[in-house]
């Protein structure tokens, strides 16, 4: 980048680069996936109502219960057991409680006339004595009924017990009885007064529509906006028997929801109704099943204060209010266009997808030309070369080398890992640039040739006459000049296995011996080179150099790092010779 700026700079526009590639399947694939994510956008949009604003309510709950029942109660009078008829009304069986809910009686048992005393427990595990060494003066159990005073007594016939400091007689151990003694509560009804608020949208609304008859009753299909609820209803739409609850009680939740349309053109703010049982039917005795409290009512019988334990189990209903009110608002239709619109690029991101298998090895037929599923990847093959570059960080231990019985692909090495030969060393495969260098065989030019001196001569012929070292596999590779540190950088054949030298081809002598060819090159780069015999070999010599390496490597970002073979160097030093004899070896460019 450069370190100055210039005003007009400011004032440009930059875009990306688009390929277009004429394929059929993949522009089905592209249509096809468009239109589904454009339905999908439409429909989202709409069903959704995702151009609108939506603000959560604001909401306050009142309740009314009616019913009258009937209960039998059984009492003991002068030793006779005897029972009386008593009427329930919405003062005896309903109790209120905080937020939205509210509580209907069931069944309940009674403990009459207890007073402020001294009396044996209920006997159980933990009170049940023998003698008063049994009992601890002043200690209370969480499940007693009140203070041990630290006596044994009689609790009935043989049966001792602890006595306590309680209202007295202490409450009965006893299961609830069956059926539950208010039982015809399930026809009780009640009214459900919900107003809501939007405060944004300046909206207010309640769930009793003007003139509705209040004499109605909730029901599903036929009547789904009536806001009077018969309890034993509620309880079939969850599927359970208001019966069976009412033994032992339970929770259960009435939800209010609100989804409302406050768009002029599609106005629309109505209640939904669902129940939901809330506590656990499954569990079992021991773990508390039911909802039951107690409670006490206090009086005086000559100046006796006294009072009834009740313990009552029933019904809690929790009314769950939720829901948002939408209206459309400019901003957000723009916010969730832009948003879904980045679904589109599901189409590029499935053919990238496609066309990048080339990447896997399984897929490069060049590379295993006997598999079977490396056909279909060859057109995948040729779009990734147009899609993709691929480009190696710059490092100096870098090199890439290729050999000729490997036509389509070159190897990159990493100087850090050699320890060997380079002609043996492990090297990754990459595909080859492909590059047309066939026009240089072309040029009728004719320029200056200088003859070889007789000392060129002496060193040609002790290049054919020495021998090929081990690693050689085409028989024209010479032992390397360098130390012996660095000597393995040049230790590269053109061939990976047994054959023919590429010097001998005549594509070679073509593209790379060609003197006619290789001085039009300097001349175009530099055209008032001098024309010298030593400075022209030397030129002409790295001019060769670079036309093999950007032949053989197809780009000139790999060819500053090539390695060329030991047979390849020596032919061109064969063809234009260094007066003195010495050639440096390889250089890195950075």
């Amino acid at each position: 980048m450069p370190d100055y700026c210039n005003c007009s700079d400011v004032f440009q526009y930059e875009t990306d680069k688009v390929i277009r590639i004429q394929s059929r399947n993949y522009g089905t694939i592209k249509w096809l996936l468009h239109m589904i994510v454009f339905s999908y956008v439409s429909f989202a949009l709409l069903s959704d109502k995702l151009y609108q604003h939506k603000e959560p309510l604001i909401s306050s709950v009142h309740t009314k219960v009616k019913g009258v029942a009937e209960v039998q109660e059984e009492f003991v009078e002068n030793g006779l057991k005897r029972v009386k008829q008593n009427v329930f009304d919405t003062a005896d069986y309903t109790f209120p409680l905080q937020g939205n809910s509210f509580f209907v009686m069931t069944n309940f048992l009674k403990t009459e006339g207890q007073v402020r005393g001294l009396c044996p427990e209920q006997p159980t595990r933990r009170t049940i004595c023998n003698s008063d060494r049994n009992c601890k003066k002043g200690w209370m159990d969480p499940q007693s009924k009140g203070i041990q005073t630290g006596r044994c007594v009689v609790y009935k016939g043989t049966l001792r017990t602890c006595e306590v400091s309680a209202w007295c007689p202490t409450e009965a151990v006893e299961e609830a009885p069956r059926p539950a003694l208010l039982n015809s509560a399930e026809n009780f009804t009640v009214l459900i007064k919900n107003n809501i608020d939007f405060p944004a949208h300046n909206y207010t609304t309640r769930n009793i529509l003007p003139g509705l008859n209040i004499t109605c009753i909730f029901h599903k299909i036929q009547n789904p906006q009536c806001p009077v609820f018969r309890l034993g209803d509620i309880f079939q739409e969850v599927g359970d028997n208001f019966s069976e609850v009412a033994i032992q009680g339970g929770i259960m939740g009435i939800e209010i929801y609100w989804d409302c349309n406050l768009d002029a053109w599609s106005h629309s703010c109505r209640p939904k109704y669902s129940f939901r049982r809330l506590d656990d039917k499954n569990a079992k005795e021991s773990s508390y099943p039911g909802y039951n409290f107690r409670y006490a009512k206090y009086y005086k019988e000559n100046n006796i204060e006294k009072r009834t334990l009740i313990k009552v189990f029933g019904i809690r209903f929790d009314i769950l209010v939720f829901g948002t009110g939408g209206k459309f608002n400019f901003i957000n239709l723009l916010v969730n266009i832009g948003s879904t619109l980045s679904y589109f690029g599901l189409a590029t991101l499935v053919i990238d997808f496609l066309i990048n298998t080339y990447s896997s090895k399984c897929c490069r037929s060049h590379v295993y030309p006997c598999c079977k599923f490396c056909k279909p990847c060859v057109v995948n093959e040729y779009y990734y070369q147009k899609k993709c570059e691929t480009i190696v960080e710059p490092k100096a231990t870098l090199k890439y080398v290729s050999f000729v019985d490997e036509p389509c692909i070159i190897r990159m090495v990493d100087q850090q890992l050699l320890g060997k030969s380079l002609q043996d060393v492990k090297s990754e495969a990459v595909a080859r640039p492909q590059t047309d260098f066939t026009d240089l065989s072309r040029l009728p030019l004719s320029v200056y040739r200088p003859s070889r001196t007789s000392r060129q001569q002496e060193e040609v012929e002790m290049l054919r006459e020495a021998d090929s070292p081990r690693w050689c596999q085409c028989g024209n590779c010479r032992p390397s000049q360098l130390p012996e540190n660095s000597r393995c950088l040049e230790e590269l054949c053109c061939r990976k296995t047994q054959g023919p030298c590429i010097t001998s081809s005549q594509l070679f002598k073509s593209l790379v011996l060609s003197r006619d060819a290789l001085q039009f090159l300097l001349l175009y780069k530099e055209p008032l080179l001098a024309v010298d015999v030593d400075v022209t070999n030397r030129e002409l010599r790295h001019c060769a150099y670079r036309c093999y390496a950007t032949w053989r490597f197809g780009s000139q970002d790999l060819a500053d790092f090539a390695i060329l073979p030991s047979c390849c160097r020596w032919r061109i030093r064969k063809e234009f010779p260094k007066s003195e004899g010495q050639y440096s070896g390889f250089k890195n460019p950075y």
